[in-house]
């Protein structure tokens, strides 16, 4: 250690008088091109490309990726991105941001050791494709397993609030004649009796819904096993609101009277499940309506269970309800969704660039690194874990000071 003797007889370290210099780091971001037919949304938008450029990353974009949004790869290109033809090229980058889970195909044109992005949806991971990504040492993060500093994922609560209103206006569209509905207009005017619009969850979603299906006059009903939660949603939407617990007799007389039922239960991570029985749905009037906004976690009814797999239609007929089982409503509105995912991801990144990059910010950020399923190939998550029957380590094994 250098000491500067001053004639004060004090003494400055010279190190205190270096300027403190940004650690360096150049990382690269890949954007591939989704299954279009299945999944309209993109992580980034050419706004949030540019402020990434701005601050020192790379950035592909598989040609045409951003279509479905309704920007084109000029605009892409004008915010700094690098337009490349192929997918191969998109997935040699460190890091690979996606919406969908990576398919087999997309594993194997990864490089080794990359760090992939995406929604946990389990219906579309399998054994053999997480044994190759652990034979190619790769990080794959899901966005429902971060959290932030106040114990829940930005993710989830973004696309929620977005899926939560959408619900509605979907139930709006679904319940008219132009669509083979009951020809009810969802809400209340003078004279006629409101439409029961009743939630199962108390979660973000089922907040946005239950305040948009008020707004527009229904009568709204809200249940969760949660007390804490109909305390909140209580407290946020008034007195005027109905809650109550899972109830089975609650519910049966409920589900007689109801228009439309809303599925907003959470299932990541979760240690109970709770499904809607078929005995209930059998309990519905006639063309009422059934939205399940869970079925990328397996659906909220035994009646939507079977729509998660692989080509069964969207919306269907069972028991003289009709069912909508989209996997991801947010994907009717990809434009509105694809600026929420972004605006999470700038601010992400930027944190990240300031800790020095990924391996720096993992080791810090303990909300960001229990978003990692598999970090080198290592299996790191319980609820993946447990799903697939792997075995599974904590990830501070990996993580030097962690």
């Amino acid at each position: 250690m250098i000491l500067d003797y001053q004639k004060s007889t004090s003494f400055v370290v010279r190190e205190l008088l270096l300027k403190a210099e940004k650690p360096s780091f150049s990382l690269v971001i890949g954007i591939p091109r989704e299954n279009q037919e299945v999944e309209k949304r993109l992580a980034l938008t050419p706004e949030s490309v540019a402020l990434l450029v701005a601050a020192g990353y790379r950035v592909l974009l598989q040609a045409g990726a951003g279509l479905t949004i309704n920007y084109s790869d000029s605009y892409y290109a004008e915010s700094g991105a690098e337009i490349v033809e192929t997918a191969q090229s998109v997935f040699q980058a460190d890091l690979v941001l996606k919406v969908l889970p990576p398919t087999l195909a997309e594993v194997q044109m990864m490089r080794q050791r990359c760090t992939v992005f995406s929604f946990l949806y389990l219906h579309r991971l399998s054994k053999p494709l997480l044994e190759l990504m652990q034979e190619k040492k790769i990080s794959a993060l899901a966005y429902e397993l971060m959290y932030d500093d106040t114990g829940v994922s930005p993710f989830v609560t973004s696309i929620s609030e977005i899926e939560g209103v959408t619900s509605i206006t979907l139930a709006a569209e679904l319940l008219s004649n132009a669509h083979g509905g009951k020809g009810i207009l969802l809400g209340g005017i003078p004279g006629i009796s409101p439409t029961e619009v009743v939630i199962i969850g108390a979660g973000v979603a089922g907040i946005m819904a239950a305040r948009t299906a008020m707004a527009l006059g229904a009568a709204v009903k809200v249940f969760d096993e949660d007390i804490l939660k109909l305390r909140h949603i209580r407290h946020e939407l008034g007195s005027a609101l109905f809650t109550s617990t899972l109830q089975p007799n609650v519910l049966r007389n409920v589900f007689r009277s109801a228009d439309v039922v809303i599925g907003a239960m959470q299932y990541i991570n979760k240690t109970h499940f709770y499904r809607i029985s078929e005995d209930l749905i059998r309990e519905m009037k006639r063309g009422a309506l059934i939205i399940d906004l869970r079925m990328t976690q397996g659906g909220c009814f035994e009646t939507t269970m079977e729509a998660c797999l692989p080509d069964h239609p969207v919306v269907f007929e069972k028991l003289g309800v009709l069912h909508f089982c989209e996997m991801s409503l947010s994907s009717r509105v990809a434009r509105t969704a694809s600026i929420a995912l972004s605006n999470i991801f700038v601010s992400l990144f930027s944190t990240l660039g300031d800790c020095g990059g990924l391996a720096h910010f993992t080791r810090f950020d303990r909300g960001f690194a229990s978003g990692f399923y598999l970090y080198a190939g290592k299996m790191v998550n319980s609820y993946v874990a447990n799903h697939f029957n792997f075995p599974v380590a904590d990830i501070g094994l990996f993580l030097q000071g962690y």
